[in-house]
């Protein structure tokens, strides 16, 4: 427990400082190869239709976690036979691989400067390398929303979330959760391709992420107090907004940074060529502008820094404790 709990300050000190470099390979990268085989292979087995594809479905998770997490389980077992410090320098490196903040606001940023620099077009070439919606028509209004909301969103998938499961199971606990986030994201869709298929990895992934966007939203609230943000706003908005999506998590962090900022995200969107109706989040206080994107990212920092003491802290006392 203390290994992991060093380990995991030391990958967390990475990823803020350097995040992901490039060029190095990344096990997310393999966990993505892995479900694409995997899903050619059970496609190939299993029948067509509802039931055939809710069972392959099953079996493309189960295999996936095993997989994903029982391949770094043994090359950690043998490098600890080897050596424990060989183990523990591998543990560290898998704590920072699985963490995302420098990433996350080194490309939200890449938004703000495009709009900055070069102007509109620009800032929609930008946004639309880090958000699924439609960005072609986007007013600047609109890309630095999308921006926002995905800081807002990817602080707890890409941060807090990973950081929680670390905590209670060490590197192996943060990738087996970068494991049912990656399936999600490649089949979890509610569309004639994946409606069934990956009906498993989505309720695994809203699962997953039950407990860590909660506390992830309580944590980012009390970081905007600690950071000078509206903090008070971002609790009301919080406990009125908190449920005005259609997954059960991915509105709580928004919720909590529109308050934050003053601000009214959210709102309709094209993905695809096709109109989404959504409600907002948040009060049109002020209108959104360039430098909220740079908000964003401080507020992820905070959120994810002070998570990381706490539950950190949390942690050495059990340890001390035990």
């Amino acid at each position: 427990m203390v290994q992991s709990l060093a380990a995991l300050i030391i990958g967390s000190i990475l990823d803020f400082i350097l995040g992901d470099p490039r060029g190095l390979w990344h096990p997310v990268q393999g966990i993505g190869w892995v479900i694409s085989r995997l899903e050619r292979i059970l496609r190939r087995i299993f029948p067509s239709g509802k039931t055939g594809e809710r069972w392959a479905g099953g079996l493309l998770v189960i295999l996936t976690l095993l997989i994903s997490v029982g391949l770094p389980a043994l090359l950690l077992f043998l490098l600890s036979s080897i050596h424990p410090l060989l183990s523990f320098l591998l543990s560290c490196i898998f704590c920072w691989q699985m963490l995302a903040a420098k990433s996350l606001r080194v490309e939200s940023m890449k938004v703000q400067e495009a709009l900055e620099q070069e102007g509109l077009e620009a800032g929609r070439r930008a946004v639309s390398m880090i958000v699924g919606r439609d960005t072609r028509d986007l007013t600047e209004e609109g890309v630095i929303k999308a921006a926002v909301e995905t800081v807002a969103e990817n602080t707890s998938d890409g941060v807090t979330a990973p950081l929680f499961y670390m905590i209670l199971a060490g590197p192996l606990g943060g990738i087996a959760y970068k494991a049912v986030n990656t399936m999600d994201s490649m089949v979890g869709y509610k569309n004639e391709t994946y409606q069934y298929f990956g009906t498993c990895a989505a309720r695994l992934d809203d699962a997953a992420n039950f407990i860590p966007a909660r506390l992830s939203a309580l944590f980012m609230i009390a970081a905007a107090f600690l950071a000078g943000y509206d903090g008070k706003n971002a609790w009301r908005i919080f406990k009125r907004d908190r449920k005005k999506h259609k997954s059960p998590n991915a509105a709580h962090t928004e919720a909590v940074m529109a308050g934050a900022l003053n601000v009214r995200l959210a709102g309709d969107a094209w993905y695809f060529g096709k109109l989404f109706k959504k409600p907002f989040i948040g009060d049109d206080i002020r209108p959104v502008e360039r430098q909220d994107i740079a908000r964003a990212c401080r507020l992820e920092y905070a959120t994810a820094l002070l998570q990381l003491l706490v539950l950190g802290a949390l942690k050495a006392a059990v340890i001390w404790i035990l």
